[in-house]
């Protein structure tokens, strides 16, 4: 696979694991309240309520969607263009997931930081497909 085809499927894989951390984390609202006597029954306790929860299991199983693409592109992609452009385009898409949702995530600051990741994965990318 070409470093662009590449730079796609990392970028896919950004954004499956970006566009479901809000819903993870929305989906596991109420964990907090589990209370079990010792740690191993606060453990499955707590399993418990994750699996039987759709609103955290389907994103979660979306989520492990986007490790499996990322494992499969590895056998291709160079590491020093996949590590940069799924850990900081995770970021990206994880703040636009969470401003959709309607979390605040902050001003023009984190915009103008939203700009230089997509900046900066461009560099990268054009500088592997060269």
């Amino acid at each position: 696979m070409t470093s662009v085809a590449n730079a796609v499927w990392l970028t896919f894989v950004a954004f499956l694991w970006g566009a479901t951390n809000p819903f993870i984390k929305r989906g596991s609202a109420g964990i907090e309240k589990i209370k079990r006597k010792n740690a191993a029954l606060q453990f499955l306790a707590e399993i418990k309520f994750l699996v039987c929860s759709w609103k955290y299991m389907v994103p979660f199983l979306i989520n492990q969607s986007g490790s499996v693409v990322y494992y499969l592109t590895l056998a291709s992609a160079d590491l020093s263009q996949a590590v940069p452009i799924t850990n900081s385009l995770t970021f990206l898409f994880t703040t636009l997931s969470g401003t959709f949702l309607g979390e605040k995530v902050g001003g023009k600051e984190t915009y103008l930081g939203m700009l230089l990741v997509i900046l900066g994965v461009s560099l990268c990318v054009m500088d592997k497909a060269s």
